[in-house]
């Protein structure tokens, strides 16, 4: 089959939250510190009309960005930004969701999701299940990361309307979700959840106490202990309910993102984000447990950066990662698995400048979209256009 690919870059660009000094009780008096609400596990608030703290003036720079395409052709993408000396790593930071009905000449941004005060939401995900579906994920945190996290998401079915009704925010899991989930053939929805096992900074909470008081930065913290890893969480109720199913658990893996595909053989393909190169290990139960893991590919080229992998229509593997020779993230670049990824091939360049954090869909014809961050810690860093 023929495939045709479709780039997007995000260069959208976000404002800083407010903290208020205190909590009160209805007598004007502090709540003590163990009856505070847990405001991580608050929904956010779904924002349609902007305000001079959303609008595209205020913010400054971009990332993590995510795209979906309807049956009928409508895309979807959303990011997240924030102000901070890390750019879009804020822990202010809010997700963006925008649409175009012209095959992504044009974007008109429909939502922003805005956390509790002292927490943020980021790294957005898109997903149509086989259903038809729309589902928008989103992580949530207190702080930069509070060490527990949490996978959020909302549905419509009305994917190619511009303005949709969207379900009410639900938690799923802890964890962090950024990668597409992957429905195998008996039914079974996977979702890559990440718990950052060997991230040495988790949790990390640095607000000014004594502007947050009664809250701490250690009661804002969670230790999730061995829950820490490369989760699979599943559904085999078609997104009804959701369960952690297995774990990975590779040295080196300090933020996961991994992303698992179905091999023709039945057996399940995880690949993950590591310091060494891009990790894999393999389950031939389902998910339920894998292989100790080892390097896929090896080396600057491929350490520390997210890819994207997914399964064609053809039945082929698509693969965009960068490859640069001396690890930067440039060179966003296609390959394609003809034998379930043992040997990939091609290298169609998509974009040699900085490039980083690939996603993409696939329409039924073949049309390939693809969305990525450009210059995200370079010229929006700053904050400028």
């Amino acid at each position: 089959m023929k495939h045709t690919l479709i780039l997007l870059t995000a260069l959208l660009l976000v404002p800083l939250g407010t903290l208020h000094a205190t909590d009160i009780n209805e007598f004007g008096q502090p709540i003590p510190a163990a009856d505070l609400p847990d405001l991580a596990l608050q929904p956010a608030q779904v924002i349609t009309e902007f305000g001079p703290d959303h609008v595209k003036s205020s913010r400054g720079a971009q990332g993590v960005p995510a795209i979906e395409r309807a049956a009928e052709g409508r895309l979807w993408a959303a990011w997240y930004a924030g102000k901070s000396k890390r750019g879009v790593e804020s822990s202010s930071s809010y997700v963006v969701l925008a649409t175009s009905g012209d095959d992504g000449a044009n974007w008109t941004e429909k939502l922003v999701l805005q956390a509790p005060r002292l927490c943020h939401t980021y790294d957005p995900c898109l997903w149509i299940d086989p259903t038809g579906k729309l589902w928008f994920f989103w992580a949530q945190s207190a702080g930069l990361q509070d060490g527990r996290m949490g996978v959020w998401a909302m549905t419509t079915q009305e994917t190619g309307l511009v303005s949709p009704k969207w379900s009410e925010p639900r938690r799923i899991s802890n964890g962090v979700m950024l990668n597409k989930p992957t429905v195998l053939k008996n039914g079974v929805w996977l979702l890559p959840v990440g718990y950052w096992r060997d991230n040495t900074n988790v949790p990390n909470i640095t607000f000014d106490e004594k502007k947050i008081a009664p809250y701490t930065n250690a009661g804002l913290a969670h230790d999730l202990g061995d829950e820490r890893g490369s989760n699979v969480v599943a559904s085999t109720d078609q997104g009804q309910s959701f369960q952690r199913r297995g774990q990975v658990r590779i040295p080196g893996t300090r933020v996961d993102e991994h992303m698992i595909v179905e091999r023709r053989d039945g057996c399940l393909w995880m690949l993950l984000r590591n310091t060494g190169g891009i990790a894999q290990s393999v389950s031939t139960d389902g998910g339920r447990t894998w292989s100790e893991g080892s390097i896929h590919y090896q080396g600057r080229t491929f350490a520390n950066k997210r890819f994207f992998i997914r399964r064609l229509p053809s039945g082929a593997m698509l693969m965009v990662r960068n490859d640069a020779p001396d690890g930067d993230r440039s060179h966003l670049t296609a390959f394609v698995s003809d034998d379930d990824g043992v040997t990939w091939s091609g290298g169609l360049l998509l974009d040699e400048r900085e490039s980083s954090y690939p996603d993409g869909t696939i329409a039924a014809d073949g049309t390939i979209h693809v969305i990525y961050d450009h210059q995200r810690y370079t010229e929006n860093r700053a904050g400028k256009k």
